[in-house]
């Protein structure tokens, strides 16, 4: 760990910002770090990449892909001792993704009742829904459920459980999440609790765990992870679906998205639709 808590900014044009970070996404040390993109000035074409090591392994390796890209302004913050993630969380506000509304609990008294309505703290897990694969993900599976419904749903690298939530509240009989993380599933099974969802959520390290593998084979996987993880993930995601299933992946850079579909393609995955926001991408693929 390191002695004290520091946020990595650096600043600059779209292209650079995007590459550092799947430069990032590439970097030993630096794979698991917690970091956010997104536009910070439309009209001067400046994107920001704020990162928040754990570790000096991460802060150094961070630092290290950052300089390969010299357009982008670095600084580093020291963060003072404070509940940082409760101030965040108090300045957020709710979001609406297709007929889903995603709240925390300082807004509960704003969920419109023509909405699908999910409760979401955070804790120190990932998902609040204000990310963009959060939301790429609510709006490509909303589409989806026009069209047809998921009886058994696996959410994979669940955080929050937002997702699986979301596919509990929305006619799916089993709904499942996994995550490597021990205080994420905790967070989740809070949150299932919360809205009253028969989401399940359980510690795995892998798609072939028994507590993954009892309920397959399912007819959605969410996986909003990262990059690499998706495309490892792909054989195992093609096995953990029924033929025809669907999945939706998120987690990735645009920049990243031949990487990740080709892996799929090369299991004889087709590809759905496409969706972006901001700086991410979301993909609907489809098992033969």
């Amino acid at each position: 760990m390191t002695e004290q808590a520091i946020q990595i900014i650096a600043r600059g044009p779209r292209i650079e910002a995007e590459a550092a970070a799947a430069r990032i996404d590439e970097t030993p040390g630096a794979d698991t770090l917690t970091y956010s993109i997104l536009e910070e000035d439309e009209d001067h074409d400046v994107w920001r990449i704020d990162a928040f090591p754990t570790s000096d392994e991460e802060r150094d390796a961070t630092l290290e892909a950052l300089k390969a890209f010299p357009e982008l302004r670095v600084t580093t913050e020291v963060l003072a001792d404070a509940d940082w993630l409760a101030m965040a969380l108090s300045g957020l506000p709710p979001v609406r993704a297709g007929r889903f509304f995603i709240y925390g609990a300082h807004d509960r008294g704003l969920a419109p009742p023509s909405t699908v309505n999910l409760r979401i703290e955070a804790g120190a897990a990932f998902g609040t829904g204000h990310h963009g694969t959060t939301v790429g993900c609510l709006i490509a599976y909303d589409r989806l459920l026009k069209r047809k419904s998921f009886r058994r749903v696996l959410d994979v690298g669940c955080g929050t459980g937002v997702l699986a939530i979301a596919a509990s509240k929305t006619g799916a009989n089993v709904a499942v999440g996994t995550d490597i993380d021990r205080v994420s599933v905790r967070i989740a099974n809070e949150n299932a609790k919360l809205n009253r969802s028969q989401a399940r959520f359980v510690h795995a390290w892998g798609l072939n765990d028994t507590k993954v593998r009892a309920k397959a084979p399912y007819d959605l996987v969410f996986a909003n992870i990262l990059a690499p993880p998706l495309v490892f993930l792909s054989q195992d995601i093609k096995m953990a679906l029924k033929p025809g299933g669907l999945a939706i992946l998120s987690g990735l850079l645009r920049t990243q998205e031949r990487r990740v579909l080709a892996a799929y393609t090369s299991k004889g995955f087709r590809l759905v639709r496409r969706l972006h926001r901001d700086a991410w991408a979301t993909l609907v693929v489809q098992r033969p």
